[in-house]
Parts: C-alpha cells; structure tokens; sequence
C-alpha cells in the first residue's frame, strides 16, 4: 500500500509540473499563467526529490517500463527548469566583463545602489545607516512615501542632486545623487500612478551616462475594489510588461549613449518579458555567470526570486555586485560598482519578431491600464 501511495505521488506531481512548466510558454498574460515563470529553481528542486523517489521505488519494486517513462519525463523537466537558470551560474560567460584590477588606478569607478523599502516599513534609521555605511555614489529607493521622505532627510546632506515622486501605496520613487543632472524627468510611462525616474548623469572621467529608474506593476495585484463591486480581480502581467518594452524603446532610441537601467522589475531574470528587454535595448545583465541574487522574498528563502534588477550597456566593467539586507523591508538591496571601459559601438540587434510582440505587449498593456482604470 505505502508504494502504491508513492508510485500515485510521483504520477499525480509530475503530471502537475508538466502543466505547470508549460503554462508560463502560452500567449497569455493572465498573472496566474506568468506566476510560474517566477518558481524555476523551487521546481528543480521538486523534480530532484522526485528522482530520489523514483529511484527508491524502482529498487524496492525492480525496474519496470513505467520506471523508464517517468524518470525521462522527471530529466526532461528538470532540464528545462535549469536551462533558464544555468546562465545565471558561475559555469556560464560573464555578460558584463569583470574589471582589470590593474586598470582600475586610471578608471573612475561608482557605486549604485538600488532598494525596495517597502512603504509599511518604519525603520528609517536602520536605512539610514545602511546607506551611510554602503556610500553609494547613486541611491535608488523604491516605495518612498511622506513618512519616508522625512525619515531619509539625513540623505541630503550627503547627495547634493535628488528626483523622483514621492507617493503613498508603494508608489514612489526616488533618486539621490552625487553627479550632476545633465537632464532629469518624472515620467509615467502607462500608468499616471507609477513613476520612473529618467536622468543623464555627468559622472566625471566618464561623462554623460543615461539613467533609469522603474517599478512596474506586479502581476497578481489586486485592484481596487468599487463600491459597486463586491468581487476583487487580480492584475494580469500586461501593464508590467508595457512599462518594460516603452524603456526598452526609449534606451534603443539612443544606443550610442552609455545607459544603466535599475529598480524592482516585479519579474525574473529569466522571464521571456525579461530576455525581450535586454534583447530590445540591447543592454546586459552583471548577473549572468556569475549568480542569481535572488532579492524577493527576504524572509522566505525557500521562495526568494531575482526581481530587482540592474542593466548596463556595452562599456561597463564590473567590480563588485552584492545584495543588502534591508532591515523591515521584505526585498534585498542590490550593490554594483562599476568602472567604464571602451564603448562597443555596435548596435542592439533585435529581431523584427521581437520588435512585434513588445509593440503588442505595449498596447495590450495600455489598453489593460485604461480597462482597469490605473491612471487614476
């Protein structure tokens, strides 16, 4: 009976992963499809101990053809779930070139930190001093409301340039700088309630470098509910992936300028909205080759994904890239230093397909935003 119950477990969770591994591949940007782009590695992790359960019953019950069929469909799995994490393992090429420690004398180098400090957080103080203590030449916090503009007021005696929005319900956004705004914006670019923070920054030994901060909405969140409605719906991934194909657009438009993208992207680094991205603004992630950093849930290890997200042009080397714990907050700080490098001149290269389907996310996005009244 206890083997039945364990051949009947194998069967049921692997046909559940099979449908939960194809759902993400489907035309849809219904969120509780997108969802399972998020959980890969937790999958992986489930397809491991289901081999270890395969193998237990096949050496109690003597290998039989079922045997054979599951355990390919168990590697078939498992293989698809690591081919979209291995890039973000050691074993994989370096996106963005590690910086020669002997050109480093002759190098202007920078600090960029970006976090999440979620708005019913109140411990001001403790950022305060993280901050202080990280020194970031460029500080991009996310959720910053009235509380917390007053609790952060010990940031501008130490960053003379500053920009962003700040709102409440977790959508402000704020820019402190040490280098000079050559141009500075507040743009929404779908939703007049979601802010991103557009600047070209004069950073000395470098020179103008064009600067993004976002925070699109996250797919899963709930409306808000009217008086005349007693039911709640979810928000599907349009809008997000909108705001990530106009910014993708807008650094495309002026490729032969140095760009740096940052903020809590509300998807992972290997979505497809994701790879789309980089792919469109042809700009590369410090993350590839060397490890995921997973910055979401900070109190949950067990479900923690990489959603905050720092992107670079051709012409950054890297120094160092580290997340922070961020006290109160339920995302990890993410640190880059940086040092310019010869610009490649080439162009980004996106296909004509991929130029289709962010144009078709851009405007189901949009009609998305105004059919769920978010420009509010």
């Amino acid at each position: 009976m206890f083997l039945k119950l364990v051949l009947w477990t194998i069967r049921v969770l692997i046909f559940l992963l099979i449908v939960v591994s194809i759902l993400p591949e489907l035309p849809s940007g219904q969120w509780w499809v997108r969802l399972w782009e998020f959980p890969r590695l937790q999958l992986a992790f489930i397809l491991a101990v289901l081999l270890l359960l395969l193998g237990f019953h096949a050496w109690l019950k003597r290998a039989q053809k079922e045997h054979a069929v599951l355990l390919v469909l168990i590697l078939a799995l498992g293989g698809w779930q690591l081919f979209h994490i291995v890039p973000f393992a050691p074993i994989w090429p370096n996106e963005v070139p590690t910086a020669d420690a002997q050109a480093l004398e002759d190098q202007s180098t920078f600090k960029v930190l970006t976090a999440n400090v979620s708005y019913t957080n109140d411990s001001y103080a403790e950022v305060v001093e993280l901050i202080q203590r990280e020194d970031p030449d460029l500080l991009l916090l996310i959720e910053i409301d009235s509380e917390w503009e007053d609790g952060l007021a010990p940031l501008n005696e130490h960053y003379e340039y500053r920009v962003g929005k700040v709102r409440g319900e977790g959508l402000g956004i704020v820019l402190w700088s040490r280098f000079p705004f050559l141009e500075q914006e507040v743009r929404h670019l779908v939703s007049e309630r979601r802010p991103s923070v557009f600047v070209t920054l004069d950073i000395p030994g470098i020179g103008p470098v064009r600067y993004v901060g976002t925070h699109p909405v996250p797919p899963g969140l709930q409306d808000r509910i009217t008086h005349n409605d007693e039911t709640t719906e979810r928000r599907d991934s349009r809008v997000r992936d909108a705001e990530l194909m106009l910014v993708a657009r807008h650094v495309q438009q002026d490729a032969d300028n140095r760009w740096i993208v940052t903020g809590d992207f509300n998807d992972v680094a290997w979505s497809d909205t994701t790879k789309l991205f980089a792919d469109l603004s042809d700009l590369k992630d410090p993350r590839k080759g060397r490890r995921l950093l997973s910055t979401y849930h900070a109190e949950r290890p067990l479900w923690r994904y990489p959603i905050d997200h720092l992107f670079v042009s051709d012409g950054f080397h890297l120094i160092d890239l580290d997340r922070v714990r961020v006290k109160g907050s339920d995302h990890f700080a993410i640190t880059t230093t940086l040092t310019a490098a010869r610009k490649d001149q080439a162009k980004p290269e996106a296909s004509e397909e991929e130029h289709q389907t962010a144009q078709e996310l851009v405007e189901e996005g949009t009609e998305d935003a105004s059919e769920h009244d978010v420009s509010d």
